[in-house]
């Protein structure tokens, strides 16, 4: 059974708030001597941390109570990649009843689709309390990762396609699952590191390998490459990743990949790095963010001047 509808008036709802200490507020040893300029918020969805096997088709969604799957999400995504933002943002992250990771792959498609709903309904619900309470016409930045950016997705279509708060969006970094070409009907993929308004997604292979469920795609989702911020198929050297955050938080990694746009997906040559997790796997779904850390902030910080330059502009 599921936990009651969260309050998103209460702080114990929120993974990472402006108002409490929380792991999103971590900074690398390398950013402590960094400007930070909080001028703009980002709404950043975080994966699935539900994966027991143990209680895959038995419990569908998470309890928001529950103690230990709390700490895991805060210690993992809310640490290692909703920091990424810190530098230029607020971060908001809600807590929600986020579906089993098992809903992606069951067969059982009426709970799936019901507990699916179920977590959307919450990432609303937490949206919608933020724009009541703390969005004050701010810009804002939609960031997510994995099942995320499934909830991630729907709320761009509902509230900012075709909608005036679309002129409040910056970006949107909508990452680690496919995203169809015709998923949305007017927002555009970024095609450069300074377009706004725009979105931007990848998922992370090793070269030369695609899994069975992206052939079948046909090429047919978008791929942005997180070192040249556009469509384009052309590799980038490992040389242009300012550096990559991974294990040990404050250890940075330099220089680990390159990055190359491939089929919808973008390919990089095996991280460079020592007792890599990830010498052992050909899909890095799990560095979707973290092997571009540095290079994602920097970016989070260029999107935002530039669209403040555009709205200085048009407002004269």
């Amino acid at each position: 059974m599921a936990d009651s509808v969260p309050d998103y008036s209460d702080l114990r709802f929120w993974a990472a708030h402006p108002s409490k200490k929380d792991p999103s507020d971590s900074i690398p040893k390398s950013f402590l001597k960094e400007s930070k300029d909080s001028s703009a918020d980002v709404f950043f969805i975080h994966p699935t941390s539900l994966t027991s096997k143990a209680l895959a088709g038995k419990v569908w969604n998470a309890s928001l109570n529950n103690d230990t799957l709390n700490a895991k999400t805060d210690y993992t995504s809310i640490l290692y990649q909703a920091s990424i933002f810190n530098g230029s943002c607020r971060v908001f992250a809600p807590r929600y009843r986020q579906a089993h990771i098992y809903s992606f792959y069951s067969i059982e498609q009426a709970q799936s689709q019901a507990a699916l709903e179920l977590a959307y309904a919450d990432v609303k619900n937490a949206f919608l309390y933020y724009l009541e309470k703390h969005h004050s016409n701010r810009p804002i930045i939609i960031a997510s990762h994995s099942q995320g950016t499934y909830h991630a997705g729907r709320l761009l279509r509902e509230f900012f396609e075709n909608k005036p708060l679309s002129n409040k969006l910056v970006c949107a970094y909508i990452i680690g699952l496919g995203v169809p070409l015709n998923y949305f009907s007017v927002m555009e993929p970024c095609r450069n590191p300074t377009e706004t308004n725009c979105f931007v997604t990848w998922r992370t292979f090793r070269k030369g390998y695609l899994p069975d469920y992206v052939q079948k795609e046909e090429g047919k989702t978008w791929s942005v490459n997180p070192l040249s911020w556009s469509l384009s198929d052309s590799a980038i050297a490992r040389k242009e990743n300012l550096g990559a955050v991974l294990f040990r938080f404050n250890k940075t990694y330099k220089y680990t990949n390159g990055a190359k746009n491939h089929n919808g997906v973008v390919w990089i040559n095996r991280p460079c790095f020592f007792y890599s997790i990830f010498l052992r796997t050909k899909n890095y779904h799990a560095g979707d963010l973290n092997l571009f850390y540095y290079s994602i902030r920097k970016n989070v910080s260029d999107r935002i001047e530039a669209y403040q330059k555009n709205h200085l502009i048009q407002s004269k």
